[in-house]
């Protein structure tokens, strides 16, 4: 059964729809990879590390995406609102592994895949950002404020390694969220084929399942030799 509101009589909210239709695909993602770890507290900091420099290139490319479209109806309003993540893990990356983070840090073929799909999501109109930016953006504004507090704790992080979580030119996250909610509810109903939105939220949910299973996989196999030698 689909998700997406059908009573035409009011506008169908888009991040309800997304929630519903992703709602057991988040609690997966919270129990698989490297996130399950992270939230138990059991990663080690190069899984971090690895799973920083992957999310990378899908914040780039959706970030690229949205500036393209910043004077579009649909995106204009979204992209208004300068969540860009790219730089703050790019400096999070110097921080912890040094200016040489690209090269010595590598890039999975999970992680190009996620990139690909969020360049696919951006080709056209765009409007399937609408999902990425749900699910990325509104992640950082909420389990991501908790994952900062358990990286601070278990892996020892410090400020300067944590900037990815840091929204410094906000105040108040919780009406930051708020407001981010209604904008993309609003480009929602802009959407020619919010179906498409909707089903766009759970291939970038499973996209990211995919890339924690291949960042903790290789995290862990990396561990074992370390170990062995």
């Amino acid at each position: 059964m689909s998700a997406t509101v059908t009573d035409s009589s009011s506008p169908a909210s888009v991040v309800t729809a997304l929630y519903l239709r992703t709602k057991a695909l988040h609690l997966e993602a919270e129990r698989t990879g490297i996130i399950r770890d992270l939230l138990r507290g059991e990663a080690s900091r190069d899984g971090y590390v690895l799973l920083l420099r992957n999310l990378l290139p899908a914040y780039q490319a959706m970030e690229h995406g949205l500036q393209r479209h910043r004077g579009s109806a649909i995106l204009g309003a979204i992209a208004d609102y300068g969540l860009e993540r790219a730089a703050a893990i790019e400096a999070d990356l110097a921080a912890l592994c040094g200016a040489r983070w690209s090269h010595n840090v590598p890039l999975l073929a999970a992680g190009r895949r996620y990139a690909s799909r969020v360049q696919e999501a951006a080709k056209g109109n765009g409007a399937r950002l609408i999902a990425h930016a749900y699910t990325r953006y509104l992640g950082d504004l909420s389990g991501g404020q908790i994952l900062q507090r358990l990286l601070a704790r278990s892996l020892q992080l410090r400020p300067a390694e944590l900037s990815f979580y840091d929204f410094q030119r906000f105040s108040d996250l919780e009406a930051l969220k708020a407001d981010y909610r209604r904008a993309l509810d609003q480009a929602g109903v802009l959407a020619a084929d919010p179906d498409a939105v909707i089903e766009e939220g759970a291939v970038a949910f499973s996209l990211n399942i995919d890339l924690s299973c291949a960042v903790q996989s290789m995290a862990t196999g990396a561990s074992a030799v370390a170990a062995a030698e």
